[in-house]
């Protein structure tokens, strides 16, 4: 008879984390594939320490397997939610199917997909017939290990125990992630009943306010909301770098048609509160406080928003108040490489539609960190050389990996100028020659990339994380005093009495005083958590 030869216990280690990576690799990419695997480790070190106790031995071989199957289900789940949804698990899609559903329709997805749901439960029952069958091969011999492998078991779970210790890390764990996960799911199911009233609430008030829209005739209105532009990175702003030369030429070709507001800045440094201000009219939080979104729907336009980001409470809180509401995006946070040209049919479509009177949102994820996920792959023309700006950076001091994310911001920048461009060409070309139609762009805050510190990211402590670009463009005649209202100071969280302008909306408690187009503006300067040198500079 042949002698089957027993598997040493580093060789069912290294066939163990096989099959574990196996399952991770197919859930995750890029750096956390690495992650997941140190964060694998700790009961694999165990399984490598003699233990001369049977029991011991036994619960060894329980324990491994539950962490080893743990991260291989953790893979499954994802790998299935990629490949049929293009989603991550913490994604707004999946989140809200899930607090969405309940036992019945749990059964009946169940019913429809039964032939995926079993060849993924045939591979995790075989991944978990093999390491069972490894498990019992963890190291019994009563020999204390070599010097070398302590040393190794040592570095190891110093390692391991640094991963733990950070926090993007350990979120990671599938337990970890999967117990956050499930309470999410309670606390959004929790939240849409606020949410919902609150949406409701604000229509209610918007139809007691009875706006009216005082211009005759099929009109059109495009808001591009954008995030994470610094306006100090834009050639249109006299930045050192080509980062947008479609927008310059559409300045060039406008005239006073198109608006490029010089001194325009965010009154807040993050995105969920800068929204809230955008389309509450810069005061959200008070009793009668409107929403942009519900008085244009009151007032007759059909409202749109589509958006490349994955955002909940950006859903809940402003683009479910739309009548069309379309999200490509399915990633949510930083890792998500979706590009804002997915966006560019969404906006054709709704140019297109026969609707009179439309009021398009389009939320795009700018230059978001992190800056490479924001513009294809190769399409770098900054890396290559050492230009103006690059040896100005060097001259201040920055770091060599702020550099080389400034690169990567502008050339994020640069694609970003391409989309941005292309909502106001369909702006401008799509619909009756006769109808009125407008643009307006902005982000939502800036963002410091070694322009007053040795840093890149949101940055609510410098001017940078406040300065954004702010472009109006109509079909009408050229802007009455448009060289004048260039050179205003502008603040983000006026910009509902702007659109409110555009839009030409007309109600009981409107405040023509903070719309930046209108004659009598009145600037007041917004309380920023910093000192700010000029807000005319």
């Amino acid at each position: 008879m042949p002698i089957r030869s027993t598997p040493k216990p580093w060789q069912a280690i290294a066939a163990i984390t096989g099959i574990a990576g196996l399952f991770i690799v197919l859930g995750h990419d890029g750096r956390r594939v690495a992650q997941l695997l140190v964060l694998l480790l700790p009961l694999l070190a165990w399984f490598a320490w003699p233990v001369r106790s049977g029991a011991v031995r036994w619960l060894r071989r329980i324990a491994v397997w539950l962490w080893v199957m743990a991260f291989a289900l953790d893979g499954a789940i994802r790998a299935y939610l990629l490949d049929a949804y293009q989603a991550a698990p913490d994604g707004a899609l999946v989140l809200g199917a899930a607090a969405n559903s309940n036992a019945r329709e749990t059964s009946e997805y169940l019913s429809m997909h039964w032939r995926t749901a079993v060849l993924w439960s045939v591979a995790l029952l075989t991944a978990g017939a093999c390491v069972w069958r490894l498990a019992r091969h963890g190291r019994r011999a009563p020999q204390r290990p070599s010097r070398g492998a302590i040393l190794l078991l040592a570095l190891t779970l110093l390692v391991c125990a640094a991963a733990y210790a950070s926090k993007p890390w350990r979120r990671l764990h599938p337990v970890v992630f999967w117990a956050g996960w499930a309470q999410s799911i309670q606390t959004l199911r929790a939240s849409w009943a606020d949410e919902e009233r609150g949406r409701k609430e604000a229509l209610a008030r918007a139809r007691i306010a009875a706006p009216a829209i005082t211009r005759d005739g099929p009109s059109t209105v495009v808001l591009v909301v954008t995030d994470s532009i610094n306006r100090d990175n834009m050639a249109l702003y006299g930045y050192g770098r080509a980062t947008t030369p479609r927008l310059v030429a559409h300045r060039k070709q406008q005239g006073d048609r198109m608006l490029v507001l010089r001194n325009a800045w965010s009154a807040d440094a993050s995105t969920l509160p800068a929204l809230r201000n955008m389309f509450g009219f810069g005061q959200p939080e008070s009793g009668n406080a409107q929403h942009l979104l519900a008085l244009a729907r009151a007032a007759g336009y059909k409202v749109w928003w589509m958006s490349n980001h994955d955002d909940i409470a950006i859903e809940q809180q402003h683009a479910r108040l739309a009548d069309v509401v379309d999200f490509v995006n399915r990633t949510p946070g930083r890792a998500s490489a979706s590009l804002d040209g997915e966006l560019l049919d969404c906006v054709q479509e709704a140019l297109e539609d026969p609707a009179e009177r439309k009021f398009i949102v389009v939320h795009l994820l700018g230059a978001h960190p992190h800056y490479s996920l924001r513009f294809p792959q190769g399409h770098n023309p900054f890396d290559d050389q050492v230009d103006a700006v690059e040896a100005g950076l060097i001259e201040e001091g920055r770091s060599a990996w702020v550099r080389r994310f400034r690169q990567e911001y502008d050339a994020a920048l640069l694609y970003h100028d391409f989309v941005v461009s292309e909502t106001l060409q369909l702006t401008r070309t799509i619909g009756r020659g006769d109808a009125y139609r407008a643009w307006m762009y902005l982000s939502d805050h800036g963002q410091e990339v070694g322009h007053g510190t040795d840093r890149a990211g949101h940055s609510p402590a410098t001017e940078s994380g406040y300065r954004i670009p702010t472009v109006v463009w109509q079909s009408d005649q050229p802007l009455p005093m448009a060289t004048e209202i260039a050179q205003r100071p502008f603040r983000a969280d006026w910009v509902g009495w702007t659109l409110a302008d555009l839009l030409h909306l007309q109600w009981e408690g409107r405040q023509p005083a903070r719309n930046v187009l209108a004659a009598d503006y009145r600037w007041e300067p917004p309380a920023l958590p910093l000192q700010v040198r000029s807000f005319t500079d």
